[in-house]
């Protein structure tokens, strides 16, 4: 096994002190194993290991169109959902994508355009979310933005990275049953959808 020192100079948290990290895989993204020393709340020190799974940070965005009270999402084949008993595996979920290289802003009108055919204009920053701190490294920059429905690419992702993605537009309201029903069972997206009925762009809709 290789070592990163891409951790060790952490110290920010005088109650963690991190001995040893290994690279445990890197054949798609990075897999780490590391060893630090914990200090509880009544001082004692204990040795504990982690492991995280570094895919690079990641942004999403719920494409709406207010006037006529529509979203826009995608569905695609995941397969880590269907090892683990969705139905048939194709997820139904909001615009995303890794960084890459690019800053946050750059990436999501990138991976908009590509997946949905949506150019996105006005850009606005919902919040920032690590999306599941136990083992993942990721964070998750969540937007909101119009859309033109006049205006809109053929989107369907790049078949070269093997992306086959369908674009479904939805009224908000059945959006948000889908939430409940179990129909939209991405976190991202619901996190999005509810943020828009309670203080986003469907917020006076909702509570109609």
């Amino acid at each position: 096994m290789s070592s990163s020192t891409s951790a060790l100079g952490l110290d920010r948290n005088p109650r963690v002190r991190i001995t040893d990290v290994e690279v445990l895989a890197s054949a798609w993204h990075v897999l780490r194993r590391t060893t630090f020393e914990y200090q509880h709340s009544d001082g004692h020190w204990t040795t504990e290991q982690r492991e995280t799974y570094d895919r690079g940070n990641g942004a999403t965005v719920l494409l709406y169109d207010l006037a006529r009270e529509t979203v826009l999402l995608t569905r695609q084949f995941r397969y880590p959902v269907y090892v683990n008993d969705h139905p048939d595996g194709m997820f139904l979920e909001t615009a995303a994508g890794l960084l890459d290289a690019d800053d946050a802003e750059t990436a999501i009108r990138r991976e908009a355009q590509e997946e949905t055919g949506v150019r996105i204009g006005e850009l606005q920053l919902v919040f920032d979310v690590y999306t599941s701190p136990g083992s993942v490294t990721e964070r998750l920059f969540c937007y909101a933005a119009p859309y033109d429905p006049s205006a809109r690419g053929t989107g369907g992702g790049l078949a070269e990275e093997g992306e086959y993605i369908e674009v479904v537009e939805l009224p908000f309201r059945e959006a948000l049953v889908m939430v409940r029903d179990g129909r939209i069972a991405d976190a991202k997206t619901i996190m999005l959808l509810q943020w828009a009925a309670l203080e986003g762009p469907f917020s006076n809709a909702a509570r109609q």
